[in-house]
């Protein structure tokens, strides 16, 4: 019975709020994180999407306010165009974050390879996909090609 009294107890290091910016995050954990937040921000821009999908399939007269919003801004000129732009961008962002996250996970469950490594070059590969399409998607919604 003295040995088990003497040997160390595992310590296991509780993050306070102070110390998120502080504590090193491996990529797959940052991915984990993106991952959760683009979900709750298409949960949260439901409306949004909803009436992006309504405005641009009702009609031609809808479809055509539904353009002039993101050229020009509300009716009155409250909230400018870019302002729903860069919503939009958001929600790219969110879509291809969350899609190429998710297929990572599918990935990684079909082919039985939760190593380290694997973990590691997938995050990368997540990351540089979503971030390289969201960046083209960027440059077409704005207009520069």
């Amino acid at each position: 019975m003295a040995d088990n009294a003497k040997t160390p107890r595992p310590v296991y290091r509780n993050i306070h709020v102070s110390d998120i910016v502080t504590y090193r995050l491996p990529l797959a954990g940052i991915v984990s994180i993106l991952h959760r937040i683009s979900g709750a921000l298409m949960f949260l821009l439901m409306p949004f999407i909803i009436w992006m999908f309504d405005a641009s399939v009702t009609s031609e007269i809808s479809y055509e306010a539904f353009t002039s919003v993101f050229t020009v801004g509300c009716a009155d000129g409250a909230i400018p165009g870019w302002f729903f732009k860069l919503v939009a961008l958001a929600l790219i962002w969110a879509y291809l974050v969350h899609f190429t996250a998710g297929m990572r996970h599918l990935l990684m469950e079909v082919t039985h390879s939760y190593s380290k490594q694997a973990g590691k070059s997938t995050a990368v590969t997540t990351l540089v996909l979503s971030t390289g399409l969201t960046v083209v998607l960027a440059a077409k919604l704005f207009g520069l090609f």
